[in-house]
């Protein structure tokens, strides 16, 4: 994807959103199109800016008039390729796997790094998600302990063909459509058509939700 991420900043704390808005304009990539002090202002803005929408957006969850996770809810409904990256000091198992369930593509505590925060964000940009290794140990644990009750569909060894395997797996290792093209030796044209694929036989809006899938049939090892 060429030219610069395009953002916006959500928090109710003024010195915390210009200083995360001054850390991540640092970096040439990336631009900060409007700062928010809370959920009904970040989704009054996204509504008055349908044709100029951000990549992504990147919210705390407690904010006054509107919370993160209410305003998420209605920013994945209303803005479906809209990314959603949470960034915030609830770092609770339960917080963090709500906002995966609504959409969520990215989930990061406030302690972390400056250099984490840029690399989530660039990750997220270019492969449509970025799980922490503790974001995939809460999510693998979910489903496990509720035996899968949210699946939405069982996995059946005929459902996806053996390439849409190979590209889904590739997908959860964050690769880009460009790497999984070169490693599988196909067009970028194909990857994107597999991927679509994927979508729409697994039910799910985003690559997030791909990722979601495979955790929860075990199509990926966790542990390794």
């Amino acid at each position: 994807m060429g030219g610069k991420i395009h953002l916006v900043l959500a928090d109710d704390e003024r010195l915390f959103r210009k200083g995360i808005r001054f850390l991540l304009e640092k970096d040439d990539t990336i631009e900060v199109d409007f700062e928010a002090g809370n959920g009904l202002e970040l989704v009054e803005y996204l509504r008055s800016h349908k044709e100029s929408l951000p990549d992504m957006v990147v919210t705390d969850l407690n904010m006054p008039e509107l919370n993160g996770v209410e305003a998420s809810k209605l920013i994945h409904k209303e803005f479906p390729d809209l990314k959603i990256v949470a960034l915030t000091s609830y770092n609770s198992k339960s917080c963090i796997l709500n906002m995966i369930q609504i959409g969520a593509s990215c989930y990061l505590p406030k302690s972390a790094t400056p250099l984490e925060v840029v690399k989530s964000i660039k990750e997220v940009h270019e492969t449509g998600f970025y799980y922490t290794s503790e974001v995939l140990k809460y999510l693998h644990e979910d489903l496990s302990h509720n035996n899968g009750k949210s699946v939405k569909c069982e996995f059946d060894e005929s459902y996806l063909t053996s390439r849409e395997k190979e590209v889904l797996l590739l997908i959860c290792d964050q690769l880009t459509t460009s790497e999984i093209a070169d490693k599988l030796c196909i067009s970028p044209r194909t990857v994107e058509g597999h991927r679509n694929n994927l979508l729409l036989k697994t039910e799910s809006k985003n690559v997030a939700g791909l990722v979601t899938y495979a955790v929860k049939n075990n199509l990926i090892n966790l542990l390794i």
